[in-house]
C-alpha cells in the first residue's frame, strides 16, 4: 500500500509541477515585458493626450504601482480560497483573469484609452497573487526529498521569465527590427507583446485543465479574512523579533522600487538607449541575478551568516544605487548593472533566510505569509510616490531609492541583535499574540 502511495504522488507531482512552473513563469513574463515598453506608453500615449511630462510622470508611477498593490491585496486571499475550494479552481479563475487583464491591456493600448489601461493592470495584480496558490500546489505535491529542488525551480521558472520578458516584450513592439538576422513584421506594435501574453494564458489554462489534478486533499471552511494583508503589516510592526528584520526588508524593496520605476526613462534621456536597447538590457540584469545565485550566494553562505551578509549588503547595495547616478557609458552601464543585480539577488536570498529562521517550524507559513505582503507595499507604494517625485528631475527616484536602502542598512545595523531576534520561542509568541 505504501508502494502505491508512492507512486502516486509522484505521479501527482510530475502531472502538476509542469503547470505550475509555467504559471509562475508567465506571471514573471508578464511582469518583464511591461518593463521596456514604459517610456513607449509614456510617449505614444499619455504626451499625445494632452498631458504634460508632470502629469505623465505621475500617471505612469500609478500604472506601475496598480500591479503590485493589487497583487498586495489578492495574494493571502487566493491563497485561502484555495485552501477552502481548492487549488485548480483558484489557479484557473486567475489564470483566465490574467489572459483577460493582458488582453483589456492591449486593446488599452490599442485605443490609447487610458481609464481601461489602468483597470487591466488592477485585473493583472489581482491574479497575479496566484503565487501563493502556485506554492501551496508544489507544498501539496512534493515528497520531502523533492520539496527543496522543486520551490527553488518556481524561483528558476520566475527568473527565465524575467529574463525573456524584457527581451521579448522589446523586440515584438517594434516594427521592422532586427531579430537575429530576420525583420520583424510591419504589424508590430506596442500591444503585440500582450496578445502573446494572452496565447500563452490560453494555453497555460487548457493544460491546468487537461492535466492539473486538486491536489488540496484537506479543505477547510474557515472564515476568509479579506483584510489579510492589512493585518500582516500589524503583525510585522508590532512583533518584537521580526519587526527590525522586516523594515529592513520594506526599505530594501521600497528603495529598489523608487530606483527602478523611472530607470529606463533616465537611460533613454542619458545615454540615448531605444526599445531594443532596453530589453536587452533588463534581460541581462536577469541573467546577473541568476548568475549571483549561484556563484556568489553559496560562497557568502559558506563564509558568512545571514545578518553579516545583510548588514553589509545593504550598504552596498545603496551604495550601487547612487553609483547609478554617475553612468555615462554603455560599459559603465553593464559595470554598474552587474553589481546592482549580484546586490538584489544576495539580499533578496539572506533577507528571506533571515526572516525564516527568525520563526519557528509551527509557524513558518504564517511569518513567511507576512513577509509576503511587507514584499508587495514595498514594491506598490515607493513605484507610486516615484510619480510624484520624478516631476523634481527624472534621477531622483533614483536618489530617494538609494537613500531609503541607505537607511535600512543603518537601521539594520543600530538596532538588529541576533542574540535576541533569532528566538523560535518568542517569534511563536509574539506572532500568535499580535
Amino acid at each position: 500500500m505504501v508502494f502505491k502511495s508512492n507512486k502516486r504522488e509522484e505521479k501527482a507531482e510530475k502531472r502538476a509541477l509542469p503547470i505550475v512552473l509555467f504559471t509562475v513563469f508567465l506571471d514573471s513574463i508578464g511582469i518583464g515585458i511591461l518593463i521596456p515598453l514604459l517610456p513607449q506608453m509614456l510617449y505614444k500615449i499619455f504626451l499625445p493626450a494632452g498631458y504634460s511630462y508632470h502629469t505623465a510622470y505621475i500617471l505612469l508611477g500609478w500604472l506601475t504601482g496598480m500591479y503590485a498593490l493589487m497583487q498586495f491585496v489578492s495574494t493571502p486571499i487566493l491563497g485561502q480560497l484555495s485552501d477552502r475550494f481548492g487549488r485548480k479552481r483558484v489557479l484557473g479563475l486567475s489564470l483566465f483573469s490574467t489572459a483577460l487583464g493582458y488582453a483589456l491591456l492591449a486593446l488599452g493600448i490599442m485605443t490609447k484609452n487610458i481609464p481601461l489601461l489602468f483597470i487591466a493592470r488592477a485585473i493583472a495584480g489581482l491574479a497575479g497573487g496566484n503565487i501563493s496558490v502556485a506554492r501551496a500546489v508544489v507544498a501539496d505535491i512534493s515528497s520531502v526529498e523533492h520539496r527543496t529542488r522543486n520551490f527553488g525551480l518556481i524561483g528558476a521558472a520566475f527568473g527565465m521569465g524575467f529574463v525573456f520578458g524584457p527581451f521579448v516584450g522589446a523586440r515584438m513592439s517594434v516594427p521592422h527590427a532586427n531579430f537575429f538576422g530576420l525583420h520583424t513584421p510591419s504589424w508590430f506594435g506596442t500591444a503585440t507583446p500582450f496578445w502573446l501574453a494572452v496565447v500563452l494564458g490560453a494555453i497555460n489554462i487548457a493544460l491546468l485543465i487537461i492535466r492539473l489534478p486538486e491536489t488540496n486533499k484537506y479543505r477547510n471552511n474557515a472564515r476568509i479574512v479579506w483584510t489579510k494583508s492589512l493585518s500582516n503589516i500589524r503583525r510585522a510592526a508590532t512583533s518584537r523579533s521580526l519587526r527590525t528584520i522586516l523594515a529592513t526588508e520594506f526599505t530594501f524593496w521600497g528603495g529598489f522600487t523608487f530606483f527602478a520605476t523611472f530607470l529606463q526613462l533616465q537611460l533613454i534621456q542619458r545615454l540615448r538607449l531605444n526599445t531594443g536597447d532596453l530589453g536587452d538590457f533588463f534581460a541581462y540584469i536577469g541573467i546577473c541575478i541568476a548568475l549571483a545565485q549561484g556563484a556568489i550566494i553559496p560562497v557568502l553562505a559558506k563564509r558568512f551568516k545571514n545578518h553579516q551578509v545583510v548588514r553589509a549588503g545593504m550598504l552596498l547595495m545603496a551604495g550601487a544605487l547612487a553609483l547609478q547616478l554617475k553612468v555615462h557609458s554603455t560599459t559603465e552601464l553593464l559595470i554598474v548593472g552587474a553589481l546592482i543585480a549580484s546586490c538584489y539577488s544576495v539580499l533578496m536570498t539572506n533577507v528571506s533566510a533571515l526572516v525564516s529562521s527568525s520563526a519557528g517550524p509551527e509557524i513558518q507559513g504564517e511569518v513567511l505569509g507576512i513577509e509576503a505582503s511587507v514584499q508587495a507595499l514595498g514594491e506598490s507604494t515607493p513605484a507610486i510616490i516615484a510619480g510624484y517625485i520624478a516631476t523634481i528631475g527624472i534621477d531622483t527616484p533614483n536618489i530617494v531609492g538609494a537613500s531609503v536602502v541607505l537607511a535600512g542598512g543603518l537601521l539594520f545595523n543600530l538596532f538588529y541583535r541576533s542574540q535576541r531576534d533569532v528566538l523560535h520561542q518568542s517569534s511563536y509568541a509574539e506572532v500568535q499574540a499580535s
